[in-house]
């Protein structure tokens, strides 16, 4: 029986008018689904009623089915001749762990292609009236993990960040945000310096609060901001006040700041 083909595919930051049409075609005809718990449910919509649909949920510190577990999944539907879709949020090959699924695809002689995602380090600033590049305020920009083998992203040349970027897009760091803050002080960032945090960023849930180096931990505790959420560092985050467009949720009401 000839295998059958992956696509691994990014399912965009939450907003699921943001998924791009190649990955909808993706969608519409595979035969088994492997979904993520950052996909938005109403993407599988465009799957066909008789497909499988496979939940690979990780929260952090919790993955109901392992990494090994989805590898098995993916090459023995496709020894199965089945098209599958592995579809994960955001870009697969930004922090998704799409190029080691990719490497065991190669490894078993199965075909695949990879259909790319809007990240959320560019959607969620960018709902939030933050533009991570700007011509005056931001020439470079960085995407960065929040989190490493050991828990703290202490593998990190933050001294190379701090003094060769203008803009940081941290992702998975709510948790190690004390820490951050910290190794950035530590690196010659001014602790007035801007940064943003934006919580389940381009869904109706989205909240935007904005700090110094110095404050934001305690507003984080605060407003108690969860996961997911994006950590953006520089002068283009003074730009929200006046670009910020999208309606955000404020405990169970919608606003516009």
């Amino acid at each position: 029986m000839e295998k059958g083909k992956v696509y691994i595919v990014g399912a965009g930051p939450g907003d699921p008018d943001l998924i791009t049409i190649k990955a909808t075609k993706c969608i519409a005809k595979a035969d088994v689904i492997l979904y993520d718990r950052l996909v938005n449910r109403e993407l599988l919509l465009y799957g066909k009623t008789e497909a499988e649909y496979i939940f690979c949920g990780k929260a952090p510190g919790k993955h109901c089915v392992s990494q090994e577990d989805i590898h098995s999944l993916l090459i023995s539907n496709s020894l199965e001749g089945k098209t599958i879709v592995r579809l994960k949020g955001g870009d697969p090959f930004i922090f998704g762990r799409g190029g080691e699924e990719a490497e065991v695809l190669v490894k078993h002689g199965i075909q695949f292609e990879i259909v790319p995602g809007i990240t959320a380090g560019i959607a969620a600033p960018a709902y939030a009236g933050i533009p991570v590049t700007h011509r005056e305020w931001g020439r470079s920009f960085a995407i960065v993990t929040g989190h490493g083998v050991t828990d703290k992203p202490d593998n990190i040349n933050w001294n190379h960040l701090v003094h060769g970027v203008d803009t940081l897009a941290i992702y998975m760091g709510i948790k190690n945000l004390p820490y951050i803050c910290e190794q950035l002080r530590s690196c010659g960032k001014k602790p007035e310096s801007a940064i943003a945090v934006i919580e389940q960023g381009t869904t109706g849930f989205q909240r935007t609060f904005t700090g110094t180096i110095d404050t934001i931990v305690a507003i984080v505790k605060r407003e108690q901001i969860a996961n997911p959420a994006m950590i953006i560092i520089g002068k283009v985050v003074n730009l929200s006040e006046n670009l910020s467009w999208f309606p955000e949720k404020v405990n169970d009401r919608q606003f516009t700041r």
